[in-house]
């Protein structure tokens, strides 16, 4: 299954957050500011989003169930991502255009509205991309970190304690060689745990 990762130097910004701010101008050793939904969207980016690839496959995924039109086949992808997921009219609408000019879709008349049905070409594509779809959907219903943005915030603010503990006894000239050998195997060890909690398919 395809895992979400951070994208490269995302592990920087949430560690050089709390330096800062205990280390910087919030110091020395001072106080963490609250981690709002603005500074987690920094460190993890946006909500899940698919990328164009991916939603034509959606789309024809849709449209198979039954014919649609635009707004229902937005409507139908949001509520099988569980809500993780809806794309824009600007997205689905050339991509609808793209999948008729391909005849992979095509428009038929329902209650004086046009509504997208799939066509056996359509169903030949979307077969050999099911897996793609699947995926797309399994992963989108594990949700996002803005489902846990409180949790988070608790978290971080651990993360923080740890830091000012770590600063106050450098200030006050308590970390000796032995001292921070110690504290690197008391880190490793603790480090160790958390990966094995966060990525235990890595184990």
């Amino acid at each position: 299954m395809r895992r979400t990762r951070w994208p490269e130097g995302r592990e920087k910004v949430i560690i050089m957050h709390h330096v800062h701010w205990e280390f910087g101008r919030g110091g020395p050793f001072g106080r963490s500011p609250r981690l709002g939904r603005h500074e987690l969207s920094d460190m993890f980016g946006p909500a899940p989003r698919a990328d164009r690839g991916i939603v034509r496959y959606l789309v024809l995924d849709a449209i198979a169930r039954q014919p649609r039109h635009g707004y229902e086949i937005i409507q139908a992808i949001e509520e099988r991502s569980a809500g993780t997921y809806r794309p824009s009219p600007g997205v689905v609408y050339p991509t609808l255009q793209l999948l008729e000019e391909l005849g992979h879709a095509r428009v038929e008349e329902s209650e004086a509205r046009k509504v997208y049905a799939i066509t056996p070409e359509g169903e030949r594509d979307l077969g050999a991309h099911a897996e793609d779809v699947a995926e797309f959907y399994q992963d989108a219903g594990e949700g996002s970190w803005e489902d846990i943005a409180d949790e988070l915030r608790d978290v971080f603010g651990r993360v923080g304690k740890m830091f000012r503990s770590i600063g106050r006894s450098a200030r006050r000239g308590r970390l000796t060689p032995s001292t921070l050998k110690k504290l690197r195997v008391a880190l490793d060890d603790a480090l160790a745990k958390i990966e094995a909690i966060v990525d235990p398919a890595d184990r």
